[in-house]
């Protein structure tokens, strides 16, 4: 069987090819999303019939080395919404690599589909030899809908892959650290809002409690934050409640943001601060592990002028980036947690910066962020793979 060949839209050769299968711009393929994929260095489709795969990668940059980014699988409506899903989450993770001071640029996939019925070995294995064949400029990893297992087999087909099981000498499920940053966030804010990172008392409501959710209510419950919970999973409120049974539960989504809170933490899907969702927050502070948690550009003034402290999402949840990405540096959980702990400085100096220069946080971050990518610059396919990288990821 053939390896898939990736479809790109490469703004290296500024060319455009259209697999069969794949809808004629007149469709689906948007002017905006056009737009949108040439700020990236190479967005590739990649379908495989007899597996069911189809997937895009996207690579933002590799201005500051290979892009590492995890791999999303979930349903989406539509073609045009997965390929805005993961141009967003691309130019996240590059400037989250940006922000976390580590040596690689940013890049993210997302497969297409229901993870609990159409994964396959067969699928996850193709979608190795995608990556592979994208020669190392994209460093693959667990992300929504994916496990460090499904990354073992990927690694099958793949040398660019992080993010694997300890069994197989990876550094295992990246909640762990990201759930750890986000803490390491959340005590930064306090501090800037209300001059203490002590955070016993204070009211908490977390938005989804699956892998990254639900180590943050650890980590909330042992420091004697007073936690309050939804998820669209009443297994997975079950799980936290059966461990931290002095956990509250939200009756719904709309009572957990309406409820008075001293933070709110957005650890669901994406998107999920809506304007009218920031017109009906009762919270000081917003600081949660979901990627682009903002629906709309707007939504960051929205907060700010309603008194709503908003954390940079890609600033908070850096940590599992940290801690997958050490697995190219010579995998040390210790030091990657060291580093991780720096995501509270990291998100103090945005807080500091953006009240001295009467910003919002989300822009300054952006600046910090872009600023690191222009002076790295780009450069060359050549150096972008080297084959240090290329054996360190195998």
């Amino acid at each position: 069987m053939a390896t898939p060949s990736p479809v790109a839209l490469d703004h290296h050769t500024n060319g455009t090819t259209h697999h069969p299968s794949i809808p004629h711009p007149a469709g689906w393929l948007t002017a905006d999303l056009v737009e949108r994929a040439s700020e990236c260095e190479h967005v590739a489709f990649v379908r495989d019939r007899a597996s069911g795969l189809r997937t895009i990668i996207a690579v933002y940059s590799t201005a500051l080395g290979p892009a590492v980014g995890g791999t999303r699988f979930r349903r989406y409506p539509d073609t045009a919404a997965a390929l805005r899903d993961v141009l967003d989450l691309a130019r996240g993770m590059a400037y989250k690599a940006a922000l976390a001071g580590l040596p690689f640029g940013g890049g993210k996939a997302v497969i297409i589909g229901d993870p609990a019925t159409d994964k396959s070995p067969e699928l996850l294995r193709r979608y190795g030899q995608a990556v592979q064949s994208l020669g190392g400029r994209y460093v693959t990893a667990c992300d929504v809908g994916t496990v460090a297992e499904d990354m073992d087999i990927v690694a099958t087909q793949c040398r660019f892959v992080v993010g694997r099981s300890s069994a197989h000498g990876g550094s295992g499920d990246s909640a762990v650290l990201t759930a750890y940053g986000v803490l390491q966030a959340m005590l930064a804010a306090a501090t800037d809002r209300w001059g203490s990172a002590d955070l016993a008392g204070r009211r908490v409501s977390v938005e989804g409690v699956g892998k990254v959710g639900h180590r943050l209510v650890g980590h909330l419950a042992e420091l004697g934050a007073l936690v309050t919970v939804y998820d669209v999973d009443p297994a997975a409120v079950a799980r936290v409640r059966a461990q931290w049974p002095q956990v509250r539960v939200a009756e719904d989504r709309d009572a957990l943001v309406r409820a008075r809170s001293d933070v709110f933490a957005p650890c669901a899907l994406g998107g999920s601060l809506t304007a009218s969702t920031a017109a009906a927050l009762r919270a000081e502070v917003v600081c949660g592990a979901a990627n682009n948690q903002l629906a709309a550009p707007g939504v960051g003034a929205l907060l700010a002028e309603r008194g709503i402290l908003y954390t940079p999402d890609y600033v908070a949840n850096a940590g599992g980036l940290i801690q997958v990405a050490s697995e190219l540096l010579g995998f040390d959980l210790a030091a990657a947690r060291v580093r991780a702990a720096g995501i509270r400085d990291t998100a103090l100096l945005v807080f500091r910066t953006a009240h001295e220069r009467g910003a919002l946080p989300g822009v300054i971050a952006d600046l910090m962020a872009e600023e690191r990518l222009a002076r790295a610059g780009r450069p060359s396919i050549s150096e972008q793979c080297s084959p240090e990288v290329a054996v360190a990821a195998h």
